[in-house]
């Protein structure tokens, strides 16, 4: 369901391509050069504070006309029309194995992208923008098991946990589509 442009490939080049890609995206990164800033857009999950970095929002808009998509992961909520783009809302709470809440008029739809993939992302409420010194992220807390440590960029010392979208958005699990041969 993320929306991919680009010529027709064989499939053979395609898994290649996809492959590298993958690979790449979980290599481990260098250290982000002393004194760099990461621009990142604050949101509540729960009762916990999470962060992306901002060059990969597109926009927020609030959750509206959310249709149910049948035959997906559980953590796809459904699809949303924003500005005539058909996109699927990843439940960050179900993706994360958090405790599930209810649905608010404070929750919000993040669209996200990379470029090759693009989504929204629901969270419960925005927090806002700020910078916030690359070297001052931690490295995982004992507390953050399985797919959240994976997609963990690191944590602050004021419990802001920074979200790899980078990696996320790189995973096949979290990509929804249907190829059709012809």
């Amino acid at each position: 369901m993320g929306a991919r442009s680009g010529m027709a490939r064989p499939r053979d080049a395609v898994q290649i391509l996809r492959d590298r890609a993958r690979a790449l995206a979980r290599a481990d990164a260098p250290a982000p050069p002393a004194g760099s800033l990461l621009e990142l857009l604050e949101f509540d999950l729960g009762r916990e504070r999470y962060a992306i970095e901002t060059r990969y929002v597109r926009e927020v808009c609030a959750l509206r006309h959310l249709a149910p998509l049948a035959c997906t992961p559980r953590f796809i909520l459904g699809i949303v029309s924003v500005r005539g783009r058909i996109l699927p809302v990843v439940d960050i709470r179900t993706f994360f194995d958090l405790p599930g809440q209810d649905l608010t008029d404070l929750n919000r739809v993040v669209v996200v992208g990379d470029g090759e993939v693009e989504l929204g992302l629901l969270v419960d409420a925005i927090g806002g923008a700020r910078s916030i010194p690359a070297e001052i992220l931690q490295g995982p807390l004992p507390t953050f098991v399985g797919i959240r440590a994976e997609y963990l960029k690191g944590v602050t010392a004021g419990h802001l946990v920074v979200l790899d979208l980078g990696r996320m958005l790189a995973d096949p699990a979290i990509v929804v589509h249907e190829e059709v041969e012809g």
